[in-house]
């Protein structure tokens, strides 16, 4: 039998896991104790899984039945005592006893670590191909949610400095509308961090089935939103974990950003630089 708790059983297992099975992943990492104390009809009614799929779920964890699940989860509970879901962040084990002054340095070390493994995962071809693609699409369209949204405006921002015709509305029925009215000639962009946010896998689902090439730039190269991308651009070579609260999500998406919005101009250096002087003085007399 696996010892691992039933959170690291679930990290391991998450891009094995059915669609349902996931909906229950992710309740159970974000709301353990609730979790803990619900009978197997009451998870299946908050999270809209049936019993069958949940008992799928944790079968596929290696655990006898509900029961023992639900007691781990509580075993789990009480050996993290105080604050359990406050130390699952992306490379970092943020935990009740650390010390302030040790906060900025652990902080640059995670995020260093962190874009390290980006540019080994970057792969020179697709970062190339998703140039083209930007440069040579008619519209734009940028879908994402949560903490993506502080990495989607930026890069709206910049294609918007670039003179693209680029779209984006925080408001999920806008995205599916804007998806649903893309064409051939047109470019999806979904961002996910973790490649499973329903809304924006579905987005992005729409969008290429209304014809418009697809852009995907998330963590992991098999997570789910990666089955609708003509391209991808990853952060990381493994499978992968899913984490509680990743706040270090934003460190490797905003240095793709970086580098898709250099690829642009190198691109076709003449043209965009023209543009950017040009677009440069809208702003110039905001500043002293």
């Amino acid at each position: 039998m696996n010892k691992d708790n039933c959170i690291s059983r679930i990290k391991k297992k998450y891009f094995d896991l059915r669609p349902s099975e996931v909906k229950v992943a992710e309740f159970v990492i974000r709301n353990t104790k609730e979790a803990s104390k619900m009978s197997i009809g009451k998870l299946s009614e908050i999270t809209g899984v049936s019993q069958p799929s949940i008992i799928r779920f944790v079968k596929a964890l290696d655990y006898s039945g509900y029961r023992e699940f639900k007691d781990n989860m509580i075993a789990y509970i009480a050996s993290n005592s105080e604050g359990y879901n406050r130390s699952l962040l992306h490379g970092f084990n943020l935990k009740k006893e650390e010390k302030l002054e040790d906060i900025p340095r652990k902080t640059i070390k995670a995020s260093i670590k962190i874009l390290e493994e980006t540019l080994k995962s970057i792969d020179i071809d697709s970062f190339e191909k998703a140039i083209e693609m930007i440069v040579s699409a008619r519209r734009i369209d940028i879908y994402g949610v949560e903490n993506s949204n502080s990495v989607i405006n930026d890069l709206k921002n910049k294609l918007l400095y670039l003179g693209l015709d680029v779209r984006h509305s925080e408001d999920i029925y806008m995205q599916n509308l804007s998806a649903n009215n893309l064409t051939c000639g047109d470019l999806a962009i979904g961002i996910s961090y973790s490649g499973t946010s329903k809304d924006t896998v579905d987005i992005v689902k729409r969008a290429k089935s209304c014809g418009a090439k697809t852009l995907v730039i998330t963590n992991f190269e098999e997570s789910l939103i990666s089955n609708y991308a003509d391209i991808i651009i990853h952060s990381s070579n493994s499978k992968g974990h899913i984490y509680g609260n990743a706040i270090f999500s934003r460190t490797s998406q905003t240095a793709i950003v970086d580098m898709i919005y250099m690829g642009i101009i190198l691109s076709d250096y003449e043209r965009f630089s023209k543009v950017l002087d040009k677009n440069g003085e809208i702003s110039s007399y905001k500043s002293y």
